[in-house]
């Protein structure tokens, strides 16, 4: 691609995914634009708009390539054998490799055949992003542009990766509230210091 930006990467995802359909989990690496160590549970734009989508998410430890060595091999071997070449020509020489890998060369792990004897479509169609995320019974808060939800009179910081989607907030015996993302629980909001807890965080109030 031309460059590595949330929006060029989400292009591309949405045609894979409209010809493919939804896969149940995404396995990346931890940077940028897949994931982002400064946000909660390190959620970037990308990942939280695969959230919403229904798919789980998947990463090694930052800094520990060991955890993922066959995809770290490729990549390394690839990046080498693209070293100085035209961005045409690199598209041309992955486009060839693909092919045959997919389609002409067996593999000992399946049985010696090839990826594309074994491919099937995911029975997840990909019908669009959705308006927002249903929370059913659950309190909810959109969070705005800056990363912020509105709660009482005050604004309390959740995560610009989340903007323009709403997150549920669920009551805990505690007295505190659950914030949930989808599926995922992001952390604890604290109604009498409006103070958002990230999960993982001990926070002292």
């Amino acid at each position: 691609m031309s460059d590595a930006r949330t929006e060029t990467v989400r292009a591309c995802f949405e045609k894979l995914f409209a010809q493919h359909g939804l896969p149940g989990a995404i396995r990346s690496d931890n940077g940028s634009p897949f994931a982002s160590r400064q946000a909660v549970l390190g959620l970037s734009r990308l990942s939280a708009w695969w959230l919403v989508l229904g798919i789980d998410l998947e990463r090694g430890r930052p800094g520990c390539p060991q955890d993922n060595p066959a995809h770290e091999r490729f990549h390394g071997d690839i990046a080498r054998e693209l070293q100085g070449q035209s961005q045409a020509d690199q598209q041309a020489f992955l486009e060839e490799w693909r092919q045959q890998f997919n389609c002409e060369r067996p593999h000992e792990a399946l049985g010696m055949r090839c990826p594309i004897e074994l491919f099937t479509r995911s029975e997840r169609p990909y019908t669009g992003t959705p308006q927002d995320i249903d929370y059913g019974m659950m309190d909810r808060r959109k969070v705005n542009a800056i990363g912020k939800i509105r709660w009482q009179s005050e604004y309390v910081s959740i995560s610009i990766a989340l903007s323009g989607w709403s997150v549920g907030l669920e009551p805990t015996l505690g007295g505190r509230f659950n914030v949930w993302f989808g599926r995922l629980l992001i952390g604890e909001l604290d109604p009498i210091s409006f103070v958002f807890i990230p999960a993982g965080k001990q926070v002292q109030l």
